[in-house]
């Protein structure tokens, strides 16, 4: 019986910064979208970005998570955060 790959998880600083900004709800339920990318990160409303290896966005409610993966290493990096308004695009 295999045992499935986790992935490691890393968080710029830049996006600790922005949760703070958040809810306090919101934030929880980001942590929470986070930790479980690391069982499937190609889980979920996610696509990839156009002209960028390996860089993908997640869809989240109202906000968008931006993170790389490093498929030989196991590692995914959350790089941005943002909150979708009508700004935004």
């Amino acid at each position: 019986m295999s045992l499935p790959k986790h992935w490691d998880l890393r968080i710029d600083p830049s996006v600790g910064k922005v949760l703070k900004k958040f809810t306090h709800r919101d934030t929880l339920a980001l942590l929470e979208v986070m930790r479980l990318l690391t069982f499937d990160p190609y889980f979920g409303d996610i696509q990839k970005m156009k002209g960028e290896e390996q860089v993908w966005r997640r869809r989240i409610g109202s906000y968008r998570l931006f993170f790389k993966l490093k498929t030989n290493e196991n590692i995914i990096l959350v790089f941005h955060l943002e909150r979708r308004t009508s700004n935004t695009y």
